[in-house]
């Protein structure tokens, strides 16, 4: 995120002119600093529990960046999170599997639609309160002692699920995970890095083809790549020396205080 500022070369014809002038440029430059320092955080923490569990970027990120500048989601943070399932796959791609992911990826082709048309219809605010909602939802359906087998109709549904809740608001890895949970980690961690890879590209494009998709949007996600790249770093010796339910409850309590800011911001 940037603020372009024009400055006037021929100089201010009023002093005090002069300081509001230094006073906005210097307040929106303390504001592009406290994003990129919270945001780029929230994005490497997610990130991290990622490349560990398989999904948590757009759970961690999505209500921080929703919180800091409404107007950059969901891009913003799609964009984070195509490029990590690159990494991941290329250290697990033997694991995937193919077959479930095809079905998958058929049901989100179909929620993409109806995700765009939730970014369409609903305004900044409204779509943050749904941020904030759904992370919660997720969250709760996360804890709960829910088994569902990976089949055909799961994997559709979840599918589908997941592309109307990511296009719109970014976070379309819960239904997946639920479906996944209880396969190896490696499974899990490659077969949902080519479901995204698939899935969000679709979703970006679905999105810039509406209009939703600007260039603030875009550049704001591509600096936020390096965030990623050193959370998928930090995360090596993290698999070794974290226990992951420790680091899923960890990541579950992070994700739904996020939401809850972000909820009451949205709200008052």
């Amino acid at each position: 995120m940037s603020h372009a500022i024009q400055c006037d070369r021929a100089g201010p014809s009023d002093a005090s002119e002069f300081l509001v002038r230094q006073m906005e440029y210097c307040a929106l430059l303390v504001t592009d600093v406290v994003f990129w320092f919270v945001a780029g955080g929230a994005v490497l923490i997610g990130a991290a529990v990622q490349s560990s569990v398989g999904i948590g970027l757009g759970l961690v990120a999505a209500p921080v960046v929703a919180l800091l500048e409404p107007s950059l989601m969901p891009g913003t943070v799609l964009i984070t999170t195509a490029i990590l399932p690159f990494m991941t796959l290329a250290s697990e791609w033997r694991h995937v599997d193919l077959r479930g992911i095809g079905w998958a990826l058929a049901g989100r082709m179909v929620g993409v639609a109806g995700g765009v048309w939730i970014v369409t219809v609903l305004s900044a605010r409204t779509l943050a309160m749904a941020v904030g909602v759904m992370v919660l939802v997720a969250v709760a359906v996360t804890l709960s002692k829910v088994h569902v087998r990976a089949t055909p109709a799961t994997l559709g549904t979840a599918g589908l699920l997941s592309g109307v809740a990511g296009t719109s608001t970014s976070i379309g890895g819960p239904p997946m995970a639920i479906v996944y949970q209880h396969e190896p980690g490696p499974r899990v961690r490659s077969s949902l890095s080519v479901y995204f890879i698939v899935g969000v590209t679709v979703s970006l494009i679905a999105l810039r083809g509406g209009g939703h998709l600007g260039q603030n949007v875009i550049v704001t996600g591509l600096g936020l790549a390096p965030f990623v790249l050193i959370g998928f770093w930090l995360a090596r010796p993290l698999r070794r020396h974290v226990d992951g339910q420790i680091l899923r409850y960890g990541l579950l309590a992070v994700a739904a205080l996020g939401a809850l800011v972000l909820l009451v911001q949205s709200i008052t």
